[in-house]
């Protein structure tokens, strides 16, 4: 869940620049083409090998045929964004339908809500929940897990990034100051009733976010953020992932992942990180791993075992959907995130304005951290506690998990057992401090109007002028 992968990148000359990675997305796009034909072909041929009147679908042979066809349409196919199928889940004993709704839109980002259609409300609090998901390749989907181990106890909403390569040019840019714009737009909008979850790359503008917000005395800051193997600091235990953009800099990364949407997409001509080199990168971590899974995707096809074939599908459905990243986003995460180590410096700017997360006191903190992370280093995201000292010390929790890698951080048995009732429980004492008896809002905390769709303001924050001018933005130049 970093951003991206780097090792397999193209290499360009050193004096290359921009334009000549731009034929790139072109050249992937008429190679995808050129194969529709063969591509349907293919799963005709499957189908007809697997039809039972045929006699050849009883053999081996057919069956073989059968599966090889299946494994080149999959592998040369483009995956469109999963759904997120959740229909129900249960809280408090009651099997609950869900509905995934849209309350909050700009050109980037849509904010989903997983509306619980309760008959009988639960008597037990039911805290709102922005899970922020990564801006990191994959569509927000691959958080199903997360979102499910959360919705028995929370009012769960999440970001869903768009596609770059699916926004016009007309829309505008889109970097990290513009990611921490649309943050404190989603807080106002939830009317400071929420606690918010930063999945990984997300830990850096959340913070952000909150800080600014801190530093202008905001009435509508979040009560509690949690970061979650986020890279915060990665000077702390650096990985490879660290270690490789450091030593590369980013007149590298301009030069070599950097290219141009082509048409006919609706973002034509935008700079992007495009997915399917993305998508590379994430491929050759591992790729002995996916071979084998498709070899024995290909034996199970054979073999007729069907259920390991349909864990094989779901799993790569969701792996293989990738989305283009902009390229002022991923330079700027790359630069200050992982290069100049900007933020734990006190470097960072939003829109010229310096991020001081010091000034931090009324958010409470809780960091988690997974053992055998190898793409945010155990103290990448614990560093958030040094970098806001003046936190009271009962509104801070860090968790380490024992035997987890990144992914174990936010998803999987141990998120759900182990991970996700510290979360809550931390959320709920947030909620209902010590001593308190309501969860009525304090008096200082204007009370939250319900979130809806229907104003789509052309303000990025989407607020009056007299609470966007307490962040001032400087026009892109």
């Amino acid at each position: 869940m970093a951003i991206g992968e780097f090792a397999s990148a193209m290499r360009l000359p050193p004096q290359g620049d921009v334009g000549l990675s731009t034929p790139l997305y072109w050249m992937y796009e008429m190679s995808h083409a050129a194969l529709n034909p063969s591509r349907a072909l293919a799963d005709a041929s499957r189908i007809f090998l697997k039809n039972p009147i045929n006699p050849v679908s009883h053999t081996t042979l057919g069956k073989s045929m059968a599966a090889a066809c299946e494994l080149f349409e999959r592998t040369t196919r483009r995956y469109g964004k999963p759904e997120w199928d959740i229909p129900r889940v249960s809280v408090g004993g009651q099997s609950v339908p869900v509905h995934v709704n849209t309350v909050w839109r700009r050109p980037f980002c849509n904010l989903l809500h997983f509306e619980r259609a309760f008959e009988y409300p639960p008597r037990r609090p039911q805290p709102r929940l922005l899970i922020v998901a990564p801006v990191s390749g994959h569509h927000a989907t691959l958080l199903r897990g997360t979102v499910e181990a959360m919705l028995p106890t929370h009012d769960v909403y999440v970001t869903d990034w768009v596609d770059a390569k699916l926004v016009p040019l007309s829309e505008g840019r889109f970097g990290l100051s513009d990611y921490v714009d649309y943050l404190i737009s989603i807080f106002h909008s939830m009317g400071g009733d929420c606690h918010v979850m930063a999945v990984c790359q997300p830990a850096v503008p959340v913070l952000m976010a909150i800080a600014r917000m801190e530093a202008e005395d905001d009435p509508y800051v979040p009560k509690s953020m949690i970061l979650m193997g986020g890279p915060i600091d990665t000077r702390e235990c650096p990985t490879a992932v660290n270690a490789l953009a450091k030593d590369r800099g980013i007149d590298w990364f301009r030069r070599n992942v950097i290219t141009s949407v082509p048409w006919p997409h609706a973002g034509a001509m935008r700079e992007v990180y495009p997915g399917f080199l993305q998508l590379n990168g994430f491929m050759s971590m591992n790729l002995d791993r996916h071979l084998q899974a498709h070899r024995d995707l290909f034996r199970h096809l054979v073999e007729g075992d069907g259920d390991s074939a349909e864990k094989h599908r779901d799993f790569y459905d969701e792996y293989l959907a990738v989305m283009d990243l902009t390229a002022d986003f991923y330079l700027e995460t790359v630069e200050n995130v992982f290069i100049t180590h900007a933020l734990p410096k006190g470097e960072i700017l939003h829109h010229s304005r310096p991020v001081k997360p010091e000034v931090i006191h009324r958010v409470a903190l809780m960091t988690v951290e997974g053992e055998k992370d190898d793409i945010s280093g155990i103290g990448q995201t614990k560093a958030a506690h040094k970098l806001c000292p003046r936190i009271p010390e009962d509104k801070r929790a860090h968790w380490e998990q024992p035997g987890v890698g990144h992914y174990g951080v936010f998803n999987g048995s141990r998120f759900r057992s182990e991970i996700a009732p510290r979360i809550s429980d931390f959320i709920l004492s947030q909620e209902l401090p010590r001593g308190a008896t309501s969860t009525r809002p304090s008096p200082e905390r204007p009370a939250p109007a319900p979130l809806t769709a229907a104003d789509d303001e052309t303000d990025v924050f989407g607020l009056g002028a007299k609470v966007t001018a307490l962040y001032p933005r400087i026009a892109p130049t």
